[in-house]
């Protein structure tokens, strides 16, 4: 049985957008980025009270409990509700396995930690989906690359140990069993198979789970989808496998949209920008959990109890990504929304709400204006800053004036949990060899990411890595160039030395990457065996990279270039 009371969840995007990546690259480099989708159209069109109920029910038994024993924790992520189409997982991406490869759309959930999907002969799974996505079940027989996993196989030893996993000695296969805070189940057994991403060939042996009998809301129809991608931080954890095998950084990343249709990116890596803020995860904890120590409203920090954020087995401040909405402790929560409310007030009407704060908005008055900027401050003089668009939520309009609601909710126990319409438009960092999370503000419909570069005339492209120095990074695809005009890059002009001692080489080839200088983030590029192009200066901050040809006509041909 799976111990994992988490609350935390469902990742999930939907379009590829992003920044300079800690450009992932890596030996036999593996593709790194996700695209995902939302499961539901645009929030303004549910009603608050709706999200409230699907948030509360996927939060359910972490709410419930003040205390659980270990051997009795449960996943609490919810499958789609009987009564409501959005008590469902709030994100899903797409993930290939197997040889040859198939889909499989799978909910993304970053408070379990395995990956599984529905197996061939699967009790239970639905055959369709309100979703209007097919439907894949995995068959190992039919993958030329897949391999069941023993009892006796490290990996099961290592998934016994945090509860991922249980072993049967009628079969001897290394199996497991799921419980979800509303009742239902998923069990199954382990098999090891390839994993593919979309931008590459690439692929990589991970473990992931065949699910052969699920209950309760999982064969439900309605929001159905192939398994679950869980992105926790045990072993068994695809994004913990990938770094075992020194194919990804040990972190995860993601960027979502805070337009009508959601959405965004998720990165196997590190985003990287100058203004990330850092906050260290509360250690020995199955959720991102962070310590929240004051929240301060205009300035003016809030009169709540430091200990109301304080972290235990079922309190403190989560980061949910799958949670739409906002929630704070009774004790916090109340002064939070009067001084919120005590500042706009004065300029704007209130409108009764079912106990929210809901406000008329017309088209004279900006947000910025009207509403106070919002600051929750962590440890390590980390603060998040929200403003209005942070935590309001649009519920409609009433004639030419819209109705905006405070996006957050009260909650019973010592619980904090932000989620969507917090971490919207952020850059969020999960960084697990590091234990901390980071964040900054960014348009994450304008986000893209550097998986090529010139040299010379040459394209390289590869996947995103930190690029330390002195590091070699092996497999990068170099192949010419033919678009001579091009003089724009990411936005950036492009500056190109040719007035150099080597020749063109010819046709494609592999080519391996030395890192000269640390890592800096902006894609300029240009040679430097001649004289820097003004104004750059061999004292600005680049990177140096030696671009090594393996092609046959030229094996030893060398190339220089700079990214500033």
């Amino acid at each position: 049985m799976a111990r994992q009371s988490s609350s935390t969840g469902i990742l999930v995007l939907s379009t590829a957008a992003v920044v300079v990546v800690n450009l992932v690259m890596l030996c036999d480099g593996f593709p790194t980025t996700m695209t995902l989708q939302r499961t539901f159209p645009a929030i303004r069109d549910v009603e608050l009270s709706h999200l409230v109920a699907r948030d509360k029910a996927r939060h359910g038994r972490l709410l419930q409990q003040s205390s659980t024993n270990a051997s009795e924790v449960v996943i609490d992520f919810p499958v789609g509700g009987t009564f409501n189409p959005y008590l469902v997982g709030l994100y899903y991406t797409t993930v290939q396995l197997g040889s040859p490869s198939k889909d499989f759309y799978v909910q993304i959930d970053t408070g379990s930690d395995v990956l599984w999907v529905s197996c061939s002969s699967c009790n239970g799974c639905p055959s369709k989906s309100g979703l209007n996505i097919p439907m894949t079940s995995f068959e190992p027989k039919s993958s030329s690359s897949a391999s069941e996993i023993s009892c006796s196989d490290d990996r099961c030893t290592k998934g016994i140990q945090s509860s991922d996993a249980t072993c049967s000695s009628q079969n001897n296969l290394c199996g497991y069993t799921f419980k979800y805070g509303d009742g239902s189940t998923s069990s199954g057994y382990y098999v090891s198979d390839n994993l593919y991403f979309d931008e590459t060939n690439s692929s990589s042996p991970v473990v992931f789970g065949c699910s052969t009998t699920v209950s309760g809301q999982l064969t439900k129809t309605d929001r159905a989808v192939d398994g679950i991608f869980g992105f926790g931080q045990q072993s068994l954890s695809v994004v913990s496998q990938l770094a075992s095998q020194g194919l990804t950084p040990h972190a995860f990343s993601h960027c979502l949209k805070g337009d009508d249709n959601g959405g965004g990116i998720l990165v196997l890596g590190e985003i990287v920008d100058p203004s990330m803020i850092y906050s260290p995860l509360v250690p020995s904890q199955s959720h991102y959990n962070l310590n929240l120590q004051s929240i301060s409203v205009n300035g003016k920090a809030l009169n709540i109890d430091p200990s109301v954020f304080a972290a235990s087995a079922n309190g403190g401040t989560i980061i949910d990504s799958g949670t739409t909405l906002a929630y704070l402790a009774e004790s916090a929560y109340d002064p939070f929304v009067t001084a919120i409310d005590a500042a706009a007030s004065q300029y704007v009407q209130q409108v009764p709400s079912k106990g929210n704060y809901c406000y008329l908005i017309t088209s004279s008055e900006t947000m910025s204006d009207v509403f106070p900027q919002v600051s929750f401050n962590f440890e390590g003089n980390a603060s998040m800053v929200l403003g209005p668009q942070d935590y309001l939520l649009q519920q409609g309009s009433v004639g030419v004036a819209e109705v905006w609601c405070i996006g957050f909710s009260s909650i019973q126990r010592g619980l904090t949990i932000l989620g969507d319409i917090v971490l919207k438009d952020k850059i969020i960092v999960y960084d697990i060899a590091g234990q901390r999370i980071g964040w900054t503000n960014y348009n994450c419909k304008s986000l893209s990411f550097i998986s090529s570069l010139q040299c010379n005339g040459f394209l390289l492209t590869f996947p995103y890595r930190r690029l330390n120095a002195g590091e070699c990074v092996n497999n990068v695809d170099l192949r010419e160039d033919r678009d001579s005009e091009r003089t724009d890059y990411t936005g950036k002009q492009l500056v190109e030395d040719f007035a150099g001692a080597f020749d063109p080489m010819d046709g494609d080839g592999r080519s391996s990457i030395r890192v000269h200088a640390p890592w800096s983030h902006v894609p300029l590029v240009y040679r430097t065996q001649q004289s820097f192009p003004s104004p750059y200066t061999p004292a600005a901050p680049l990177v140096h990279l030696s671009v090594n040809n393996q092609n046959r006509k030229h094996p030893h041909s060398y190339r220089d270039c700079w990214f500033l």
